[in-house]
């Protein structure tokens, strides 16, 4: 049987190339989604052109009753889920600290940390060979704005990406001996709708200076660190950062 890959926020960017990349690998993808049906069925779509299998599936995974029945719906369709990737994420305007108000705190920090703690639990859940499973690999999308902080623009939005980045360690040692390795990736200034999403749409063009390569990445380049994070290539790895970000 193929194993079964969970895409959160799968419609765009780094979670559609991972979804595309993954269905050439051999797994069967679930591609979540919160709002844009046309675009994750256009992942479906291009997967099942190539011979992959594949379903779109919209929850928001910042509601619990949601992420369950994510979770049943991939089971009952494809099968028990073996790997996980926690990608949907959401950002907000730039602003400064004193200027967040408790709204938008709460739809960050619903979205991008307790949509990943409430998917990984699922997913342990089928995963654990405590729980009867059979082990599996989560794959969890940080930001290099945990590590600089993003002041000035989206503290807030760093915060929540510096907590991914400590429940990977501590998740990670946690589920070790139960057969799940838990990795994440932390793309740096990458190609996706999400400069726009913050108001910034010339954003890289504005700071392509600031990497060393030159360069913003794609997509698809923090999509082979993934899928290689999620492979048994990666076997003896669990716990680590890694950086996709052109040269810290």
């Amino acid at each position: 049987m193929n194993p079964v890959l969970l895409v959160t926020g799968g419609s765009r960017g780094i979670g559609a190339a991972t979804a595309r990349l993954a269905a050439q690998r051999g797994y069967a993808v679930a591609v979540n989604y919160r709002a844009n049906a046309a675009a994750a069925e256009t992942v479906v779509a291009g997967i099942a052109a190539a011979g992959g299998r594949a379903i779109a599936v919209a929850a928001d995974v910042s509601v619990e009753a949601d992420v369950n029945r994510l979770f049943a719906t991939v089971e009952r369709e494809l099968g028990r889920v073996t790997a996980l990737v926690n990608n949907a994420g959401v950002i907000a305007p730039a602003t400064h600290v004193d200027s967040v108000d408790l709204v938008r705190l709460k739809q960050l920090f619903g979205t991008n940390v307790f949509g990943s703690f409430l998917c990984a639990r699922a997913a342990i859940r089928r995963m654990s060979t405590r729980h009867g499973g059979n082990g599996g690999a989560i794959v969890n999308v940080s930001s290099g704005a945990a590590r600089h902080g993003a002041p000035g623009e989206f503290v807030d939005y760093a915060a929540t990406k510096a907590a991914i980045d400590t429940f990977t360690i501590g998740l990670a040692r946690e589920v070790a001996a139960e057969g799940i390795r838990v990795n994440a990736v932390r793309p740096g200034f990458i190609a996706t709708e999400i400069h726009a999403a913050s108001g910034d749409p010339n954003r890289l063009q504005r700071v392509r200076q600031q990497v060393p390569m030159q360069r913003p990445g794609e997509p698809a380049e923090v999509a082979e660190a993934i899928l290689w994070l999620l492979s048994e290539a990666a076997s003896y790895t669990s716990g680590a950062i890694i950086d996709v970000a052109g040269a810290k």
